[in-house]
């Protein structure tokens, strides 16, 4: 028989909780929960799962003191926040704690799924801190560019847009996948808002924006990425 993905649903709120349990085990996922930061700790200490789900609220610990006693204690466990905030700092702190990922509520369950399968398909795929692109230097975790001797700030939707690019360098990442997974439902955007950020992206990370190498147009369905 085949083993379970174990994921561990972090969330104080009932209704959530439930809806969450619900549909993780529906998708066929094994699931624990804990409704606070103290259990949560516990509950990883007793048997480590596959990935958290962590809210970011939570009683007697939040969600950030967690993940950072995780990380302080060397798990390196895939983390995926639930913030209810929808703030950019939250979410960069977040990322600078060493979370994996975020959502913020209310999300749809198809992106939240997404981005678990994303997480749960190998860590060995997930785009390193730093890398090359030609004469430019990426940082995701500064979140910035470096070329030519010049500084170039990423946004969130840039450095989410890069890490999925790298998971499939080589091959063609569709708009409606960008629109899913880097940009949920939070806005509903279109796939024109994907482009527009294509454009921006390539103006920082590129020699010739006009005449891309790295970040190229894969025609009639999307971008892709060439290392």
């Amino acid at each position: 028989m085949t083993r379970k993905e174990v994921i561990l649903v972090v969330e104080d709120e009932a209704s959530m909780l439930a809806g969450l349990e619900y549909a993780l085990t529906k998708e066929g996922y094994d699931v624990r929960s804990a409704t606070d930061g103290d259990a949560a700790l516990a509950s990883v200490a007793k048997a480590p799962p596959d990935l958290i789900l962590l809210d970011v609220m939570l009683p007697k610990r939040s969600g950030f003191e967690v993940l950072k006693r995780l990380r302080d204690g060397g798990r390196d466990l895939p983390v995926i926040l639930l913030t209810a905030k929808g703030q950019e700092l939250d979410k960069v702190h977040g990322l600078d704690l060493g979370a994996d990922d975020y959502v913020t509520k209310p999300f749809s369950l198809a992106e939240l799924l997404a981005r678990i399968r994303a997480r749960l398909r190998g860590r060995a795929d997930d785009a390193p801190e730093e890398f090359d692109l030609g004469a430019a230097r990426v940082d995701l975790r500064r979140m910035s560019v470096e070329r030519g001797g010049a500084s170039h700030e990423l946004s969130l939707r840039e450095v989410d847009m890069l890490k999925l690019l790298w998971r499939e360098r080589g091959k063609p990442v569709s708009r409606e996948r960008f629109l899913t997974e880097v940009w949920g439902h939070e806005r509903f955007p279109t796939t024109r808002t994907v482009d527009q950020h294509m454009v921006k992206l390539r103006q920082k990370v590129e020699q010739d924006p006009a005449q891309p190498r790295h970040l190229l147009t894969a025609f009639g369905v999307g971008y892709r990425l060439e290392l």
